[in-house]
């Protein structure tokens, strides 16, 4: 699992520096190793919903608020269907959670673990607390883009789709510091889920995966 690995691949790149006590050093990103395209994550959309109109309504969700310095764009509109919309509007849920659990620091953090399960846990766990370990943040705009949902009879579903990070960056909490990195292809990550509906009727993820460079989700 490595969610969001340019941003990953920016913090471990400056980790490095200070261990080494190089020189200032560039900011671009650390070359990412390519797979194979993930297939399912098809271009262009309408707008999504607001955030709080496309909010699976439910009384024990966690609630989710970030810092005014992070904003969200889903580019992935409401499909007519029951149960791809709410595949949509929990994996968005769990997309801020990750990053709500980095904002405080806890790689146990209550909200990812509502929608995340085994190994999709234990990878989030891990990429979470490597932000911990460095004492880093997030900073910046987030966009999620041509999303592409499959939803089986057995209670399972598949979602695909692209995030742009040319925008969002590493910051570190002591020196408040944040560390820009150039757009390159590197910039834009497909990302492929599996989930299942779980007895609270919430869309948990069991696995994920992630190519960053997809030429699918070049703009």
């Amino acid at each position: 699992m490595n969610r969001r690995p340019t941003l990953l691949a920016a913090l471990a790149l400056t980790a490095t520096a200070a261990l080494t006590l190089s020189a200032c050093g560039s900011d671009d990103d650390s070359a990412a190793k390519d797979s194979d395209k993930i297939a399912g994550a098809d271009t262009g959309g309408e707008k999504s919903a607001s955030p709080t109109a496309s909010e699976p309504a439910s009384a024990d969700r966690p609630k989710i608020e970030l810092p005014a310095d992070l904003s969200y764009t889903f580019d992935w509109p409401k499909t007519g269907d029951k149960e791809k919309d709410a595949v949509l509007a929990d994996s968005e849920q769990s997309i801020k959670a990750v990053d709500l659990a980095i904002v405080n620091q806890n790689a146990l953090d209550k909200a990812y673990l509502y929608y995340y399960e085994g190994e999709a846990a234990a990878g989030t766990q891990k990429f979470i607390q490597n932000y911990v370990d460095h004492k880093a943040g997030i900073t910046g705009s987030y966009r999620f883009y041509a999303p592409e949902v499959a939803v089986g009879k057995d209670g399972t579903a598949s979602l695909s789709y692209c995030e742009d990070q040319g925008k969002a960056y590493v910051k570190y909490l002591e020196s408040n510091k944040v560390k820009k990195t150039e757009v390159t292809a590197k910039s834009y990550v497909i990302y492929h889920t599996s989930l299942r509906k779980n007895s609270k009727g919430v869309w948990v993820i069991k696995k994920i995966v992630s190519q960053s460079g997809s030429a699918k989700c070049q703009p």
